[in-house]
């Protein structure tokens, strides 16, 4: 997740509309639009996510990499997915303590299009193995987000696969907040109604796991014999942490068909995103 290449990428001017206190409502109105899956959710619904926006974009930078102009458009959009996950989050509790999720980086860096990260990783023999990753975003630990602007502009389209490279890297954001990615963010007191913090542990994990591990099998079956692809991007069955965000973020863009496919994992999220605030110190 260290990925100092990603610090060098940082360039072009702040969008104006981080400048202002409030998101002018035609500018509002049009983004809603573009969003789908947001706009079909309850106008109280907006209304939160819009008092999250605001305080997001006062308090986030933007950086278009490769001669990208960031514009108060594009903010927004980043914004209003971003916060999504936080909206559905207990009524009556204040955007400053929701957006204490995100409160460890500031910069947003938005590439054009898909980039290619250089990877390494030292073996137990001590031997360092280099290789080059396509990727379409990248959430670092207490460091900046960089997404493929080109994904995040087809978010609309893209709901109907479970698709959305925003929520995705922030719900690893949101994962990274104890200092581990495991698949399993933070939980508030008394989740499931446990007694301890390692028992709510062992609750998510009880769903998760099992979860995890049958889209696994479904993508090793597909891959090596030809049966049926999952719904959702192989991607997830690499590893707990992005069977997370592959999951969350198509429970968040396209709800229906998610409860058709992972039942289980519906009421597990329903249970977290209906009753965190800010998130504990797990650190």
């Amino acid at each position: 997740m260290k990925a100092s290449w990603l610090r060098r990428l940082f360039s072009a001017p702040i969008p104006a509309l981080q400048q202002r206190s409030t998101i002018p409502d035609r500018l509002w109105t049009t983004q809603l639009a573009a969003l789908p899956f947001i706009a079909a959710r309850d106008p109280s619904i907006h209304e939160r996510l819009r008092t999250l926006c605001e305080r997001f974009l006062a308090s986030k930078e933007f950086h278009g990499a490769q001669g990208l102009a960031v514009s108060d458009e594009m903010a927004l959009s980043v914004a209003m997915q971003a916060c999504l996950p936080l909206s559905t989050m207990p009524t009556g509790s204040s955007a400053h303590s929701l957006l204490a999720w995100y409160d460890d980086f500031v910069g947003i860096v938005l590439q054009p299009g898909e980039v290619v990260a250089p990877r390494n990783i030292t073996d137990d023999s001590g031997v360092v193995h280099e290789w080059q990753e396509v990727i379409a975003g990248e959430a670092m630990e207490l460091g900046p987000v960089m997404l493929n602007w080109n994904d995040v502009a087809q978010a609309g389209e893209s709901a109907a696969d479970g698709y959305n490279v925003v929520v995705h890297e922030f719900l690893h954001k949101m994962d990274l907040r104890d200092g581990v990615a495991d698949g399993c963010p933070p939980l508030p007191s008394g989740f499931c109604g446990a007694g301890s913090y390692r028992q709510a542990r062992q609750c998510w994990a009880a769903v998760f796991e099992p979860a995890y591990q049958r889209f696994r099998e479904r993508v090793i079956r597909a891959e090596r014999f030809g049966s049926p692809a999952p719904w959702l991007d192989a991607y997830g069955a690499e590893s707990p942490d992005e069977f997370f965000a592959v999951t969350g973020e198509a429970y968040f863009v396209n709800r229906r068909r998610f409860d058709e496919e992972f039942p289980e994992l519906a009421q597990l999220y329903d249970a977290f995103f209906a009753a965190t605030v800010s998130p504990p110190d797990q650190r």
